[in-house]
């Protein structure tokens, strides 16, 4: 069987995960200096050289149990891979030399087409993931639910419409915003999105490139859920439901600006075609769905059983991946 490197380990690396032992405070994590980076490496490569072992010799009847477990672990992987890219830049952020991270030639800006309405009619339509591919157990069971008569703007919103808001003074206008939103945006004195400041009257942000000035046709991003939902409301409009979102995708290809394109950024819309743009990759879209089960959800016996369950509640769906997200990571279904 499996001897771990170190007999701390298992519960030092235990994140959340009740059924396997007592998790470390997750509130003291970031107060950890040990172990070392290349302790942190020892370990990465006893677990590789242990698994190769596992893979070769165990018989087919585990193989297939375990399998599944290795497929979740390599999925978990990427998700912590984008973990890593936004928490990086939040830490670069609290340094006052704004360090890169990495250098990047400026895109060319090209001029934003007008913001156009895919009309959507209403139906039962089929919800969640079909197909033989890897998926979560959030995005299960299938089932049939219904859906009114919506539009979905084709592209995503730019820095320049979300300055419009801004000027426009919507960060001082309680009408277009929920309760909690209203109170984060006194008690936090909000007013721009995350990584936004201002030098006399140009507007810059934050990138892992450096500080750059706004580009006004990339599209906005490091916006929270309430700002997303007081724009909307501004703009007399509604974020999406997630139903709405998954079901206007519909065929859809998955391109866009993934990390695989290594921008690290939201890029200007390239594409000046008709139809729905910018549906994967950029930014996580925010849709106005709570994150909880579909109908008829059972999560998976055991400790997997812990890994999306548990977390249905006070949340709200994203949908589509962004600029860190790996591209063989998302799909249409992925929540």
């Amino acid at each position: 069987g499996f001897e771990s490197l170190h007999p701390q380990y298992a519960y030092f690396f235990n994140s959340y995960y009740l059924q396997t032992g007592v998790p470390f405070s997750r509130a003291n994590r970031g107060l950890l200096s040990r172990p070392t980076v290349k302790e942190v490496f020892e370990y990465r490569d006893y677990v590789d050289e242990q698994i190769s072992e596992f893979v070769q010799n165990c018989d087919e009847e585990v193989w297939v149990e375990a399998s599944e477990v290795m497929e979740v672990g390599i999925n978990h992987e990427q998700q912590h891979q984008e973990l890593i890219l936004t928490d990086l830049k939040y830490l670069l952020a609290q340094n006052p030399l704004l360090p890169v991270y990495k250098e990047q030639e400026l895109q060319e800006t090209k001029e934003s087409e007008a913001l156009k309405w895919i009309e959507f009619e209403e139906g039962i339509v089929e919800i969640g993931n079909k197909g033989s591919e890897f998926t979560y157990d959030n995005e299960h069971p299938i089932h049939r639910t219904f859906v009114q008569d919506f539009e979905l703007a084709d592209r995503l919103i730019t820095n320049q419409e979300y300055l419009e808001f801004m000027n426009a003074g919507g960060y001082n206008k309680s009408e277009f915003w929920l309760d909690e939103g209203w109170s984060k945006v006194n008690s936090e004195e909000w007013n721009a999105p995350l990584y936004w400041f201002k030098r006399e009257d140009t507007w810059y942000n934050f990138t892992l490139s450096g500080v750059r000035e706004i580009v006004l046709n990339e599209p906005v991003t490091h916006i929270s859920y309430y700002e997303a939902d007081a724009f909307a409301r501004w703009r007399d409009c509604r974020l999406p439901t997630e139903q709405e979102w998954e079901h206007a995708c519909g065929k859809q290809e998955i391109t866009g600006n993934f990390v695989d394109e290594d921008n690290f950024h939201p890029i200007v819309l390239k594409d000046k075609g008709s139809g729905l743009k910018q549906m994967f990759g950029d930014v996580w879209e925010w849709t106005q769905s709570s994150y909880s089960p579909y109908p008829g959800y059972k999560p998976l016996a055991g400790a997997l059983g812990e890994y999306n369950g548990k977390f249905m509640a006070n949340q709200y769906v994203l949908r589509g991946g962004s600029c860190a997200t790996s591209k063989s990571h998302i799909r249409k279904t992925y929540r």
